[in-house]
């Protein structure tokens, strides 16, 4: 390893370390910092050989795109030890409740040799020199940082080494650490705490060898692990944004217009609604009728009792049957049916989804008329902070954005709606707000899955040899906005270009969609349909619902060719990994096990950002109308998992989401508006709907970690679907299955 001198500044050695290149310096401080980078290196795969050409995903997908894009950043990771010994990482990405900050933390205690507890992880702000290295989606936390975090760590800890050496004046090559200690001969030794001055620097400025551990010898990764803010979260100690305490902060809600995208024409009872009991201020912004007052609920009193004039939104008169037609109409039919061979055809429709995280939106703003400060759970923090700069009129460097960490996200925290709308309604009133939205305003007003349809043709031979020699996927879906870019204004800005956010979604399509299977001629398409409504990418975006109505037609397949559908799947999956993940999930399952009438089994697969999974479900439908899910078993393969634990919570929530999605959770669109207001009626899985046997399979460690936070939702929607169908005889083709308006909606 080349040694190099603590300026950044100055040009530092390079060695090849596979697919990147590392490089380390010291930023001279009171304490030991140390920041890590990587620029990319010239890295090749040699594509599979099997009948079906690989797709682009399947070559280099939007994971690996979002590494390279992130490299020539990633020296901007910092790692601080204090004078008590006490490990703090600066994490460029959020926590909504996924398990990021253990997983880092796990990375830092491992290449430190310090206790897990000694290491506190902080959420970084926003930071416009990070570029495209602060975005949290697309199940590429662990896969940009593991790398860079651990390199950061071993520097650290080979900076302390030395330290040691030098004050022992003994070669660096006989000291050990261990639980931050540095032990040396005659049973001399240094905490980290007395050693956190003296590593800041040295002689020669140079630090020692400092790669990671070899993988063989890690003791904390790859070793089930509770959660480091668990405690924090389950008594109430956790603080979310709303809890923060910001001097002088006035609660503030907004009214919100009776449509998508509605605009205030006239506020007809202001001077009314400032006289009321705690209301301080009434402000008009673009998004509603913002109201100050001392409490929440004088707050929420003040809203509801305005009288507004509202010009029209931008989908005004549109409900579900308009929709429906639309996106039928942009995915048209295959015409010429096929030539010598039999075939399947299939429709899908998938209804809009609300993300529903517990924590609505909610921000907390302080403009000035020099300066601005906000708080949020941003998983986009640096569009954000460059956005709000722009819409409050104060340079960038002037406006401070801290990440906060967030009650759930699901994809609806790449926004930053919240935010910009306190930051608005702090400018107009003078004073700093805490701005919280209600769930009916989060549910109605707030980001959503786009609804769907799918057109699926696949041609086949039967017989003994039977071959499916095409399949053909045609997926339209309402526009799901991706102004938010990779995470900074250039290319949100891009995006908001004519063209530009159907060149995002053409380009995450097809980086993260891809069939498994080796099905002849293949092809999956994408058409979006540009209705104006506040759309964002929901968990696993494209794949839940292309993947899981693929995953319905396997099924299909499998019977129409006299093939258990197991083996089926077994028979055409690409490689030799899928069909491992496969075969536990069956072996551990006991698939084909007997069951009584209106129960059955379902299973499904899928891969994605370099891993795979299979689920198997039981499904108890003996009342088509109230069906649940009472068992389930998947096996995962991420490559090298961080926190076994924290997986298999990923597994199981992706689990939820599907049942959720599958049977029962959905928006119902009626001239302009989503019907559902509240969980009462937006119908997402309670306990009595989740089955209480539920095991979670992680398959070996090896290579690379590959991406997690997406890859549990497509799976189970097949695997649920195709349990209902087994067990009702019935074949779904409307998402979800069960899905009345058994409510009274909320007022508009």
């Amino acid at each position: 390893m080349a040694e190099t001198k603590g300026d950044a500044d100055k040009p530092t050695p390079k060695a090849a370390l596979g697919r990147r290149t590392l490089l380390t310096y010291l930023v001279a401080a009171p304490t030991l910092t140390v920041a890590t980078g990587l620029s990319p290196a010239t890295a090749a795969a040699a594509a599979p050989a099997a009948p079906t050409p690989p797709s682009l995903a399947e070559a280099v997908d939007l994971g690996d795109l979002l590494v390279l894009a992130g490299l020539p950043t990633a020296h901007l990771l910092v790692l601080t030890v204090d004078e008590e010994g006490a490990v703090h990482f600066r994490l460029p990405r959020e926590e909504v409740g996924q398990g990021l900050t253990t997983a880092v933390a796990m990375l830092v205690a491992e290449e430190m040799d310090v206790p897990l507890a000694a290491v506190t992880v902080h959420l970084d702000d926003a930071r416009p020199e990070l570029l495209f290295n602060q975005l949290t989606g697309s199940s590429n936390s662990i896969r940009s940082l593991y790398d860079p975090v651990r390199r950061t760590a071993a520097a650290a800890r080979a900076r302390m080494v030395e330290a040691a050496a030098r004050r022992w004046e003994v070669p660096v090559d006989g000291l050990v650490t261990r639980d931050g200690v540095v032990h040396g001969p005659g049973g001399r030794t240094a905490s980290y705490a007395s050693l956190a001055l003296a590593a800041t620097a040295s002689e020669s400025g140079a630090v020692p060898g400092f790669s990671p551990k070899p993988e063989s010898e890690h003791a904390l990764v790859g070793t089930p692990t509770s959660r480091i803010d668990s405690r924090a979260m389950v008594t109430g100690r956790m603080r979310y944004t709303l809890d923060l305490d910001v001097p002088g902060a006035l609660p503030a809600m907004v009214r919100r217009p009776p449509t998508l995208g509605g605009k205030v024409d006239a506020v007809r009872n202001e001077a009314a609604v400032r006289a009321m009991p705690g209301v301080v201020d009434v402000v008009v912004v673009p998004t509603g009728v913002a109201v100050v007052a001392e409490t929440f609920g004088q707050a929420l009193d003040g809203k509801d009792a305005l009288d507004v004039t509202w010009r029209g939104g931008t989908v005004d008169g549109l409900s579900d049957a308009d929709i429906r037609a639309e996106l039928r109409a942009a995915a048209p039919p295959f015409v010429l049916p096929p030539l010598l061979t039999k075939r399947l055809d299939a429709e899908f429709d998938f209804a809009f989804v609300s993300h529903a995280p517990l924590e609505t939106n909610s921000a907390v703003a302080d403009v000035r008329t020099d300066r601005a400060t906000v708080w949020a759970g941003l998983k986009s923090p640096v569009v954000a902070q460059q956005t709000i700069a722009a819409a409050i009129g104060l340079p960038q460097d002037k406006v401070t954005v801290h990440v906060v960490q967030g009650g759930g996200s699901f994809g609806r925290r790449l926004f930053f709606d919240a935010a910009l709308e306190a930051a608005l309604v702090s400018k107009a009133s003078r004073r700093p707000v805490r701005l919280m939205w209600s769930r009916i305003d989060d549910m109605r007003h707030g980001r959503m899955r786009p609804a769907s349809h799918h057109r699926i043709r696949a041609t086949y031979t039967t017989g003994s040899t039977g071959q499916v020699l095409s399949f053909r996927h045609r997926v339209a879906a309402v526009e799901t906005d991706f102004r938010h870019g990779l995470g900074e204004i250039l290319t949100a800005a891009g995006a908001q270009l004519p063209g530009g956010n159907q060149a995002f979604a053409q380009t995450l399509f097809s980086t993260t969609v891809h069939s498994p299977y080796d099905f002849g001629l293949t092809s999956q398409t994408l058409a979006e349909v540009p209705l104006r409504m506040p759309t964002a990418s929901w968990r696993s975006v494209y794949s839940a619902n292309t993947r899981g109505a693929e995953e319905v037609v396997v099924d299909e397949l499998a019977a129409e060719l006299g093939q258990d559908p197991v083996a089926f799947r077994r028979r055409f999956l690409k490689t030799d990994e899928d069909r491992a993940v496969l075969d536990r999930a069956a072996s551990a399952g006991d698939w084909g096990r007997a069951m009584a009438d209106g129960f059955a089994q379902g299973i499904g697969f899928h891969a994605e950002y370099k891993s795979r999974t299979a689920c198997l479900v039981e499904i108890d439908a003996r009342d088509p109308k109230s069906p649940r899910v009472t068992r389930a078993v998947i096996a995962v393969d991420v490559g090298r998992p961080i926190n076994p634990r924290g997986l298999e919570a990923q597994m199981l929530g992706g689990l939820t989401d599907a049942i959720s999605t599958t049977l029962t959770a959905g928006l119902h669109i009626d001239k302009g508006l989503p019907l559902e207001g509240s969980y009462s009626q937006f119908h997402y899985a309670r306990q009595r709907n989740s089955p209480t046997d539920v095991q979670v399979i992680v398959m070996p460690a090896h290579g690379e970690p590959g991406g997690a936070g997406e890859l549990g939702v497509p799976a189970a929607v097949g695997a649920i679907a195709n349990a209902y169908a087994r067990a009702t005889g019935t074949r779904p083709r409307s998402f979800p299955v069960h899905f009345p308006v058994d409510f009274e909606p909320f007022p508009r």
